[in-house]
């Protein structure tokens, strides 16, 4: 049956007329060991780039040459001049913030300071009256002006507009302690803080690994949205697709750059693989001709045109072939045995936490075969209902069992399955103690375990490469029910692609929570969708589900609109009058810092008359031998600020008399 799915909305190439980031012959070296060469390519401003490649390309590396935090070893990187790049920090220690809002605003810390002495100031000069000096106003006016044009009335709601996006409730988000976070809440955190930085450049690394299905689709929106240049790192192929009109592929030691979409990228990557193969077989054949010529006649009646094809196949520039695919994970996923048909049985099941509730009165059967998509928002409780599904967790009403025959392996997004100070052999061994050394490292090697694998102890894997040995263990487990919590998270393309092809192949059955939309899209035969306790169970695939949301989506909004246009048209009346009060209510503030400010230029010229006229009548003055010449200079000053006294008054009379 042919698949139906949202259609995608590839971003269009925008911006680029501005150059804001170039590297040209870019090469990172460690030692003698080479990570990237050659890396050159330019990035416009409003562009947004994706750069992908297997873990370990130097995708890390690139993002700390555009920061200025790494040298190239050759070559250079050149920055528009006053670029302001934000990075996501990954220590997210928030600058001591206590609170959720305060940490996603710490980019605005200054203006923040500011807002608070503009306060401070209101404040005394409401104390002072008219005791404040012209020195006190003219602060004050400056803060102001400085604080308008450095955005102080709109950073707030930019703030709860990108929490609220990312999944908080930005009131409670005031209180809300950093310490009460969990670890992917924090990185939610780290991400809000990023994208309200004000900054040209933005540089995000695995955005969506802690986000759940409907941020992950605001984020997209936003970043689509968004003015700012996008670089970004992910293996998330829904939502590269969604944001991106710019790839740069790492692989090989190179970096490829590719104009369009994600899926224009994989199109051209193919033809360009198949160009590439085509001209190195092309030439293999030549070089194999040239030198079975060579050898046949070198020392024969033809050997000075041997010596000459000898001479210009050595001088013949050699292609490469495409990147090898050795270290591309490749296996299988078998089941020991059939199983009955009925895989997992739930009944009226209950789970909660406290006084909170997870899931409740679920009922539901999952059949041989079937691939169960379960969605949610973060926290809601998919991970809970996987650990009774395997008698982890005992249900708090209700009852889930798993069918005849059915052997569970349960694949945990926290890698706790990942046995802790063990040698990677020695974790395979434990699993196959029949194995021998060779059948292991072959095994390894199907995971892209080569090379010094035997040495590796898991301490030391990287969240990628102990995915991978996760999902080796899972293999040799031979179940019939595969439970999958996140197993996208940490993997790159290529591993989630293999991946995405052994669960195709896989004739057990399967219940798979992730937020990866391509990976559900190309698997998932059924929905539970668990939002507010409830679980709604949509009997077609992931596509299907996703039309047949947006769907009641519209139809919602549609019906809350038309019940609130009533209320909103009374809204209207009532915030106009509200913006008229508001308005007056500016006026009378602008009238009175006028009238403070005239009063204090009256007061200030005034003294300077007095003092004027004091100098003048002391007999001193004239008892020097200049004295004439500068009581002349006193008198035409005097002049000169008796008229700008009088225009003073002028002012405050008609400041006083508006007011």
């Amino acid at each position: 049956m042919a698949r139906v799915g949202r259609r995608r909305r590839h971003p269009r190439p925008r911006g680029g007329d501005v150059t804001q980031l170039s590297m040209s012959g870019v090469e990172i070296a460690f030692g003698a060991e080479s990570l990237l060469s050659d890396v050159t390519f330019t990035v416009g401003e409003g562009e947004r780039w994706g750069i992908v490649g297997r873990n370990g390309t130097g995708k890390t590396s690139l993002f700390r040459l555009v920061m200025g935090t790494l040298a190239p070893t050759r070559g250079a990187v050149s920055r528009q001049v006053g670029l302001r790049v934000a990075l996501l920090e990954q220590q997210r220690e928030f600058d001591g913030a206590r609170t959720v809002w305060d940490a996603a605003a710490g980019p605005f810390a200054p203006l923040m300071a500011l807002e608070r002495s503009l306060a401070d100031q209101a404040e005394r000069f409401s104390v002072l009256g008219e005791g404040a000096t012209e020195q006190d106003l003219t602060r004050y006016a400056q803060d102001l002006e400085r604080f308008e044009h450095e955005g102080g009335y709109a950073y707030a709601s930019r703030v709860d507009a990108v929490l609220h996006g990312l999944g908080f409730d930005p009131r409670h988000a005031r209180s809300q302690l950093l310490e009460t976070l969990s670890g992917g809440e924090r990185g939610r955190v780290g991400l809000a803080r990023q994208l309200v930085t004000p900054a040209d450049v933005l540089l995000l690394d695995e955005p969506t690994n802690h986000l759940d299905l409907e941020t992950s689709e605001w984020l997209e929106e936003f970043l689509r949205a968004s003015s700012e240049t996008v670089l970004v790192i992910s293996h998330d192929r829904a939502f590269l697709d969604g944001v991106v009109d710019h790839v740069l592929h790492l692989e090989d030691g190179r970096a490829a750059p590719y104009t369009g979409s994600y899926t224009s990228f994989v199109e051209q990557r193919a033809e360009r693989r198949l160009t590439q193969q085509r001209a190195f077989t092309q030439q293999q054949r030549v070089i194999a001709n040239e030198q079975d010529y060579i050898r046949r006649n070198i020392a024969g009646q033809n050997s000075r045109q041997a010596k000459g094809r000898r001479t210009r196949l050595a001088r013949m520039p050699r292609l490469s072939p495409p990147p090898s695919e050795e270290d591309v994970m490749a296996f299988r996923l078998e089941a020991a045995e059939r199983g009955g048909d009925q895989v997992i049985i739930a009944d009226g099941v209950r789970l909660a936490r406290g006084r909170r509730v997870l899931v409740d009165d679920f009922t539901s059967t999952v059949r041989r075969g079937d691939v169960v998509g379960l969605v949610g928002a973060n926290g809601a409780g998919k991970s809970s209902l996987l650990r009774a599904m395997v008698g982890e967790e005992e249900p708090d009403g209700g009852a889930i069992r798993l069918g005849g025959s059915i052997t569970a392996a349960y694949y945990r997004q926290e890698l706790t399955q990942v046995p802790a100070g063990k040698a990677l052999t020695d974790v395979i061994s434990d699993l196959r103690p029949m194995w021998g050394r060779g059948a292991i490292l072959s095994h390894l090697a199907r995971f892209g375990f080569t090379g010094a694998t035997e040495t590796r102890i898991t301490d030391t894997l990287s969240g990628g490469e102990r995915a991978r040995l996760a999902l080796s263990m899972l293999v040799l487990l031979h179940a019939n029910l595969l439970l999958l919590d996140e197993p996208t998270n940490h993997l790159d393309v290529e591993s989630i692609e293999a991946l995405e092809d052994a669960i195709s192949a896989y004739d057990g059955t399967v219940v798979l929570v992730s937020h990866d939309r391509a990976l559900l899209r190309g698997l998932a035969t059924r929905v539970w969708s668990l939002a507010d306790g409830h679980i709604a169970d949509f009997d077609g695939d992931f596509a299907e589900w996703e039309l047949a949301s947006a769907e009641r989506l519209r139809s919602a909004a549609a019906e809350k609109a038309t019940a609130a246009r009533p209320r909103a048209q009374e809204r209207l009346r009532e915030g106009d009058v509200r913006e008229q009060r508001r308005s007056e209510d500016r006026a009378r503030r602008a009238a009175q810092r006028a009238l403070q400010a005239a009063e204090a230029d009256v007061e200030r010229l005034d003294a300077r008359v007095a003092d004027l006229t004091m100098r003048l009548d002391d007999p001193s003055l004239y008892a020097s031998l200049d004295g004439v010449q500068r009581a002349r200079e006193l008198s035409a000053e005097l002049e000169v600020t008796k008229r700008e006294l009088a225009d003073a008054v002028g002012r405050w009379e008609s400041v006083a008399g508006a007011e």
